[in-house]
């Protein structure tokens, strides 16, 4: 904590030096509850999560265009300290930038909704455990919780302030967080909670005053995004970490100056598929009452078992340089869903599995198998010109399957009247182009 008091106040003196604009110190008390309720919490008894969210924020000086386009929001870096209420969990912290976006903003009060995400750091997980065999998942000694102690972060809330001067205010949070590894180290149950916080934002003004910017409306126009991505996955916790990729290639149109829409199609592979691993899919050849399945497959996975293809709509958030994904798809080519051995359906008169449709829905719930759709949220950063890296996890329902890294470039198609270099055009062909944000 001492190391980030000390960053904190660098940071201070460098924003009012260096950015010469307005920036706000908080400090908030939080306690809050689990949603899961499952064995690998209740084991544990009554618990909660208790600890103290620091932030450092930017109110928007008006002198960029997303700013404008998004209605002046606050931009701020925080740090979360977490007790999780048991030894055996441990503690957290987490480090995040985030976005305010306004709801209501008076001079008595303000309301605004929270976006943020980073990265969590916990202190116990499964493998700092004494004997940590899979025999041992279901003791109530173990932390099931956490298979890694860096696990990806995500928050949502809504903010409240209320000023009592023009340096200091009361303000208070409510909220919710997400703390999980995306299958990239087993176990990887999670942890999702809801939180209420309290505390005071004191805000420091620059005596350097700057005018407001406006900025005229960005053309809109079609953009081709092609990207590559990869990253790996652990079945299970005896289990080595195999492989997974995606291609993604999919036209977007520009609606407004902040958000596009469009639709694409993801080519996925995962190598964890395969015989002997937690996901074997094939159905041995016995039915769920022991009948011989005389049409299951049998022998080693081909490449082809390991891959599934599926369009989907992609939606896209902007924030400058940064941009927030959204994409909801379906499967239309996906050999693994017939697969399944612990839920296949058959005729009974032949013992031959049924084939399952293209939609079709897990017996047990999301979760006891994958679904036939699939969501992926992530972020993209532009890097250079239209050259882009982004980082996102793909999900069936709200079960992770993985987290993976990836490069892509965003091919524009404007007019000719938009393909000169100004300052407005929505894709960036100046050298200099990293001024304009």
């Amino acid at each position: 904590m001492r190391r980030f008091l000390v960053l904190l106040l660098m940071a201070v003196t460098f924003s009012n030096v260096a950015l010469a604009q307005n920036y706000s110190i908080k400090a908030y008390a939080v306690r809050g509850a689990y949603l899961d309720k499952n064995h690998h919490f209740t084991k544990f008894g009554g618990i909660y999560p208790t600890g103290v969210t620091l932030g450092l924020e930017f109110p928007s000086a008006q002198q960029k265009p997303w700013q404008s386009y998004l209605n002046n929001p606050t931009v701020g870096v925080g740090l979360s300290g977490y007790d999780f209420g048991n030894d055996i969990l441990g503690n957290c912290l987490a480090v995040y930038p985030y976005i305010l976006l306004d709801a209501i903003d008076t001079e008595y009060f303000q309301m605004r909704f929270k976006i943020a995400g980073g990265l969590g750091y916990v202190t116990e997980t499964w493998y700092t455990q004494e004997g940590e065999t899979s025999k041992e998942y279901y003791s109530d000694e173990s932390n099931t919780v956490f298979g890694s102690p860096f696990n990806i972060y995500l928050n949502a809330g809504v903010n409240l302030n209320v000023p009592v001067s023009k340096s200091l205010a009361f303000g208070a949070e409510f909220g919710y967080f997400h703390l999980s590894n995306g299958r990239t180290a087993m176990p990887n149950v999670g942890m999702n909670t809801i939180y209420g916080s309290v505390g005071l934002t004191t805000t420091i003004a620059s005596e350097t005053k700057k005018a407001p910017v406006n900025f005229p409306d960005l053309p809109y126009g079609w953009a081709l995004n092609v990207t590559g991505s990869a990253g790996t996955h652990q079945a299970w916790m005896d289990e080595p970490k195999y492989l997974i990729s995606t291609l993604h290639v999919g036209p977007v149109y520009h609606v407004n100056n902040w958000y596009a829409v469009g639709a694409g199609m993801d080519v996925f592979y995962n190598g964890a598929i395969d015989k002997g691993t937690a996901r074997d899919l094939y159905c041995k050849g016995v039915n769920r009452d022991g009948r011989k399945c005389v049409s299951c497959k049998e022998g080693d996975y081909t490449t082809s078992d390991k891959m599934r293809a599926g369009i989907s709509l992609n939606n896209e958030f902007k924030f400058g340089m940064i941009t927030a994904i959204l994409d909801w798809g379906v499967y239309f080519y996906n050999p693994s869903r017939n697969y399944y051995y612990d839920y296949h359906d058959y005729h009974k008169e032949t013992g031959i599995p049924a084939k399952r449709p293209l939609f079709y829905t897990a017996p047990d719930g999301a979760g006891s198998e994958e679904a036939f759709n699939y969501f992926r949220f992530g972020l993209r950063c532009r890097v250079w010109d239209n050259i882009y890296v982004q980082a996102s996890a793909k999900t069936h329902m709200h079960v992770a399957e993985y987290i993976e890294f990836g490069l892509g470039y965003q091919i524009p198609f404007l007019k000719k009247s938009n393909r000169k270099d100004r300052d407005d055009v929505i894709f960036h062909y100046s050298p200099q182009w990293w001024k304009r944000f």
